[in-house]
């Protein structure tokens, strides 16, 4: 009987959600998986799944074994660690998801410059936009730019990512340019349709005054690059992300305007499962990112 071959094969499909898929990361048949958690669940007394067509869903008590079994797995790790010193050298693969446009423009060359760092560690990255639970899906580390809610996970604050308003000087030519944010009711604007209410503009005045406007949305994508490309054009006023914005404000491709209005600010966190002992790759890594990212972000200056 090895107990610390079941926590793990158990943490396994947990991680993966599902028996097939804790199997494949084992390289182990499905049905051994299934024998093992049954003998698991017979030794333990408790039910740890509760089992359906579509998915696996802990109980109380598999919630319980589960961090349990992840404290004393990485209590393994770590001990091990300590006595190969692996901690000299790192080692490993790290699968890291991240957003798309800002993973591409500002992280990629970031990574690039870790493995020069660290070549035995092997990156495993998924650009995308979609929200990725990062338990089930066996995922180290996630990138975000969001107001993060409330959740198990544990952020780490890279950077601050603000927004600015702009168009094509043939746009501001053709229609004029806003003085105030309800002039933006008769204006055509872009939006990214990830967004519960991609019209709804929030600021805050000079003043200091909170205020908000619906805005009309001639086109609206899930993609900024997209949305980029089409305020180039000249099709309307987009709202985005400065680091989307810098080169082509920089070179007057687009014009900043109702700079003197304040639009919401997310930030760039990277997040992590609450795992009492953090990976020597992933701490390392968000170190790396921190360190690269502090003081004014780049595209902002």
């Amino acid at each position: 009987m090895d107990r610390f071959a079941d926590m793990q094969m158990f943490v396994r499909i947990v991680e993966a959600g599902s028996i097939s898929g804790a199997a494949e990361r084992l390289d182990v048949a499905k049905s051994a998986v299934s024998r093992r958690l049954a003998e698991l669940e017979s030794r333990l007394g408790a039910q740890l799944l509760h089992r359906t067509t579509r998915r696996l869903n802990l109980t109380d008590s598999g919630r319980a074994f589960f961090d349990q079994a992840q404290r004393i797995l990485a209590d393994l790790a770590e001990a091990e660690a300590a006595v190969s010193q692996a901690h000299t050298a790192l080692k490993g693969r790290l699968r890291v998801a991240l957003p798309l446009s800002f993973g591409l423009l500002h992280l990629a060359p970031l990574i690039e410059e870790f493995m020069l760092l660290h070549p035995d560690v092997e990156f495993d990255l998924d650009f995308n936009d979609r929200q990725i639970d990062l338990m089930q899906e066996g995922f180290d580390l996630a990138i975000r730019i969001a107001n993060l809610p409330d959740s198990s996970l544990i952020a780490h604050r890279l950077a601050p990512i603000r927004h600015t308003l702009s168009a094509s000087p043939a746009y501001l030519a053709k229609h004029g340019t806003p003085i105030r944010p309800e002039d933006l009711k008769n204006h055509v604007c872009l939006a990214y349709s990830n967004l519960a209410n991609p019209g709804l503009w929030h600021y805050r005045a000079p003043d200091g005054v909170a205020g908000s406007v619906q805005v009309p949305v001639k086109l609206k994508a899930n993609n900024g690059d997209f949305l980029c490309r089409a305020a180039l054009a000249g099709h309307g006023l987009i709202l985005h992300p400065s680091f989307y914005l810098r080169d082509a404000l920089q070179s007057g491709a687009l014009v900043a305007v109702l700079t003197d209005i304040a639009w919401p600010e997310l930030n760039a966190y990277a997040v992590y499962p609450p795992t009492r002992h953090l990976s020597s790759r992933v701490r390392a890594l968000v170190d790396f990112l921190a360190l690269r990212f502090a003081g004014k972000p780049a595209w902002d200056l």
